[in-house]
């Protein structure tokens, strides 16, 4: 598996996980609010509030199309001036009348000496986008629209240095609100303080949340009450925010926080803490959980292990039987002290029962399970076969020899390949994507559905498409043996898998071939002794020289096994299996990969306004943390700061019992990849410009790309920069949730599977590796099936073991036994707590002598 959010191309095939980081900060707008820029003071002020990107030359290269007014246009307006001398040359003329004539006369002098100062301000590299279209333009035709320029400029008013707090009507004079859209400035106020964005302080006065300490974020939560604060602005650090300090935010939550003072002490207390101070959204309005009882009252226990509060509900109507999964719908919890309360909504059965399990997953994140009429209509009407004319528009593959490679239980085929060879030794790629904008017209029912949805979501007995079924199994599907409507991306590379060029094209292919990973990889592992086999090898060939340059411009090599639950009819688990990122998936991978790269590099060439993948550089304290684990499970590494010691931990843990921890560990240490309309490149991937465009049946993004891509007339509106800037965070929320859902769909149906285990005849036992040593215990993985658990101490049998905080080891007070990370033990399954998505193991005896007889030799 590539990155746990989605970064590769891995993750773009993977049908059963998803991507996903927080969103960027759009509160810097540039300097609008400067109201004297030639002053050199001002100039050194506005440098300092230019906001600090990882990526700031691409920055400097890239400026999108529509959005808002940016300091930059205004500086490439003011080097015009020099070429129309007689403007200049009048100024000190109109001056010579007045009394001190003889030193305003020879102050021009200082005055010209300011404007050749001028051109050195704009970066050189802008004058590079000029020709293919004149930035200034765009800001200029959005400047007529009212509410665009007084929300734009809302932001950048209340961050400058000078800015005091106003009231509602005193801002509305500084950004120069029109009397007739004074009801929709007041509405969009309110918005942007339900948002956290600004703050209304005493006698309603606005100002930042920042600038009086706040931070505005989501709140993650532990399964043990304390929790982190992840910021909205990117900029800002995460910070602890204790149990007690936690207020009535559920886990997920967007709240208002603030820092509190911070204590001397120990080292480990020199983190930033924070408290809530308001909830500001919440994440869900209703739990799942299992319905319980006190001799005073009914409680719900939630699901959600990171919300550890019961919820208090009344008795429910008829007969509920104790112990049975429901639906509750929250009421307002304002009062800490005081429980949160319910009302039971709807009744989904016994736990154990056919389906409840993943039906208390659809409601716990809310997921839709059937289509609008309207939109189930339009799909309809859909026509399935393609009309004459259509054809003739499009350019046509249906020539060239085109497979499709895809998981054995796939239906929706989005991407399809084929390439030729030119005389010259030219690899010509081909990489055919569904058309799916063909068929979903922006501002369409269908369109508003899936924009909605986000993404499809793939769980372990079914999937919860982002289209009707006609459409994502159906006319958009690349299915073998007919005729389909595709957008290509056509890279012609040389020997050394070079990119020497690149188009793109509305198309139309006819598959020849479909191909499971497994069938793919079984021809791809013997001689090309057929003309399909000669197809693959000389695919497979271009794609390891591909990935062989990725890795050699340092993308990081997180692709780790899958285990694929396999479930019966009634949904229950009958064998774990387990899937390697072998060569089969890597063909795909590397293409959809380079087709994801060309396509974003073409997007900031254009100037325009699109949706990019993005990583941002992880945080230094995370990754030393990440570091001490690593060298507790035996690996030492040095800098990880530095790209290449991660890629030499890496190489060092590939084929070693914790190469799966290692890597998961890694993960969790890096930001979350994202959707945003600026390019800021992707640190996982080692790429500058990255976007997703390879999975529009089941991603919107990819979608909103093609639109953007294709569409010359898309602009303004959603497809602005403000607009997208608003579908890019909707999107990561949506995609986060998805993978969430996913994930846990996985891990119970492995729990179950486990369950089954505990009352089997006959114990299995597992191979386990340790990843940490506890008070309470050994955490514990096991690597074929990716599953963690804990070792309790009472589980570990013939000794009494002792825990050594120092050491982070246990201790046999009689055997002397010492257990520690990077051991490997025999465990057999104790138990499993379904609802609290938790298993028990225990140590085999034959292990505990295995590891004596160790100690005395």
């Amino acid at each position: 598996m590539s990155f746990a959010c989605g970064n590769t191309g891995q993750m773009n095939r993977s049908r059963h996980r998803r991507p996903g980081a927080r969103p960027p900060s759009h509160s810097q707008s540039g300097s609008q609010s400067q109201p004297k820029p030639k002053h050199g003071g001002e100039s050194q002020r506005q440098a300092k509030q230019q906001p600090r990107q990882q990526s700031r030359r691409q920055d400097e290269d890239w400026r999108p199309g529509q959005g808002r007014p940016q300091a930059q246009p205004v500086q490439r307006i003011q080097p015009q001036r020099p070429p129309f001398p007689p403007k200049q040359e009048t100024r000190p003329q109109t001056q010579k009348p007045r009394p001190p004539a003889p030193q305003q006369v020879a102050k021009p002098q200082p005055v010209q000496r300011v404007q050749p100062q001028r051109p050195p301000l704009p970066p050189r590299q802008e004058t590079k986008p000029q020709a293919p279209r004149p930035p200034p333009a765009p800001p200029q035709a959005s400047k007529p629209n009212g509410p665009v320029h007084w929300r734009e400029g809302l932001a950048p008013l209340l961050a400058s240095p000078q800015y005091q707090p106003i009231d509602e009507k005193a801002l509305a004079r500084k950004l120069h609100v029109p009397p007739q859209e004074a009801a929709a400035f007041t509405a969009f106020l309110a918005e942007e303080e339900k948002k956290g964005r600004v703050l209304q302080v005493r006698h309603s006065l606005y100002v930042l949340p920042k600038r009086l300490g706040y931070s505005v974020g989501v709140l993650q939560m532990n399964e043990r009450g304390f929790g982190f604060l992840v910021p909205s602005d990117p900029a800002e650090p995460d910070f602890y925010v204790a149990a007690e300090d936690t207020g009535t935010a559920f886990h997920g939550d967007l709240v208002l926080a603030r820092l509190k003072e911070q204590r001397g002490g120990r080292q480990r207390d020199s983190r930033l803490r924070g408290e809530v101070v308001k909830v500001l959204q919440r994440k869900r309005r209703q739990l799942v959980g299992t319905l319980r009882k006190t001799p005073m009252f009914y409680f719900v226990l939630p699901d959600e292990t990171r919300i550890p509060h019961d919820i208090c509900v009344p008795a429910p109507a008829g007969d509920v039987p104790l112990g049975h999964k429901v639906v509750v719908e929250l009421k307002e919890w304002t009062d800490r002290h005081k429980p949160p309360e319910g009302v039971i909504t709807e009744v989904l059965g016994a736990p154990d029962a056919p389906g409840v399990d993943l039906l208390s997953i659809i409601r716990k994140f809310d997921l839709p399970t059937s289509f609008p009429e309207k939109v189930e209509q339009e799909a309809a009407d859909i026509p399935a076969q393609i009309p004459p004319g259509e054809i003739m528009r499009r350019e046509d593959f249906r020539s060239i020899f085109t497979l499709t490679i895809d998981p054995d239980d796939a239906k929706d085929f989005d991407d399809a390949l084929s390439y030729r060879v030119a005389p010259n030794g030219d690899f010509e790629a081909f990489i055919h994507i569904a058309d799916v904008s063909h068929y979903v017209r922006t501002g369409a029912a269908l369109d508003a559905e899936a924009r909605g949805r986000g993404n499809s979501v793939y769980l372990v007995d079914r999937v919860i498409p982002m289209l009707p079924e006609k459409l994502s199994n159906g006319i958009c599907s690349l299915q073998p043996d007919v005729d389909r409507l595709v957008k290509t991306a056509i890279v012609t590379l040389d020997a050394r898998g070079e990119i020497k060029k690149f188009r793109f094209a509305a198309g139309i292919i006819h598959s020849a071939k479909r191909f499971t990973y497994q069938e793919a990889f079984a021809l791809l592992r013997k001689p090309a002794a057929t003309p399909l086999g000669r197809q693959l090898h000389e695919l497979n060939a271009m794609a390891q020289m591909l990935r062989r340059r990725r890795f050699a411009k340092g993308a990081l090599d997180l692709d780790f096994p899958e285990v694929k639950v396999r479930v019966d009819d009634l949904g229950i688990p009958t064998h774990l299996e387990k899937t390697e990122n072998d060569l089969s998936h890597q063909l795909v991978e590397e293409f959809m990969l380079l087709a994801n790269e060309v396509v974003a590099l073409e997007l900031k060439r254009r100037g325009r306004p699109g949706l990019y993948r993005i990583h941002e550089n992880p945080d230094p304290q995370r990754l030393e943390e990440f570091r001490a684990q690593a060298k507790s499970m035996g690996f030492p590494c040095g800098d990880l700061t530095q790209r290449g010691e991660i890629q030499k931990l890496l190489n060092r843990v590939r084929g070693q019992p914790g190469e799966g921890a290692v890597k998961i560990g890694l993960l969790k240490s890096l930001k979350r990849a994202m959707y945003s309309p600026k390019p800021l490149g992707h640190y996982g991937l080692a790429k500058i410009n990255y976007t997703h465009f390879t999975s529009p049946i089941r991603r919107y993004s990819d979608l909103v790309v093609h639109r953007v891509l294709f569409d010359s007339n898309q602009g303004g509106g959603d497809f602005g920069f403000d607009g997208l800037s608003r579908l890019a965070l909707h999107l990561s929320t949506a995609e986060r949730a998805a993978a969430e859902a996913e994930q846990e769909s996985v891990k119970l149906k492995k729990l179950e599977y486990f369950d089954r285990q505990t009352r089997a005849t006959r114990h299995t036992s597992f191979q386990a590796l340790v990843l940490e040593a506890r008070s309470s215990g050994l955490l514990v993985q096991l690597p074929e099936f990716l599953v963690q658990g804990l070792v309790p101490l009472s589980e570990l049998q013939g000794d009494l073991f002792v825990f050594h905080p120092q050491r982070l080891e246990l201790h046999g007070q009689r055997t002397k036994v010492v257990l520690k990370a990077g051991q490997t033990l025999q465990v057999e399954v104790a138990r499993v707590d379904l609802a609290r998505h938790q298993v028990d193991f225990r140590v085999t005896r034959q292990t505990l002598l295995k590891f004596l007889s160790t100690e005395r030799v």
